[in-house]
């Protein structure tokens, strides 16, 4: 896979997370660890995005 395609490919995993968190926070009794788990993911993404990134425009 190119590198643009591996960025493209995490940029959908991190709108995927986005929808799931905002999903999470509609329930009345959201479970924060799942939560939680879930923005730790959406991080970890974001930063590996945001590396790639700068080795593309490099």
């Amino acid at each position: 896979m190119s590198l643009h395609g591996h960025i493209v490919e995490l940029q959908k995993r991190h709108d995927l997370l986005k929808k799931e968190v905002e999903q999470e926070q509609l329930y009345p009794k959201t479970d924060e660890r799942k939560l939680l788990e879930l923005k730790r993911k959406k991080l970890k993404i974001k930063d590996e995005l945001i590396k790639l990134q700068k080795t593309d425009t490099h």
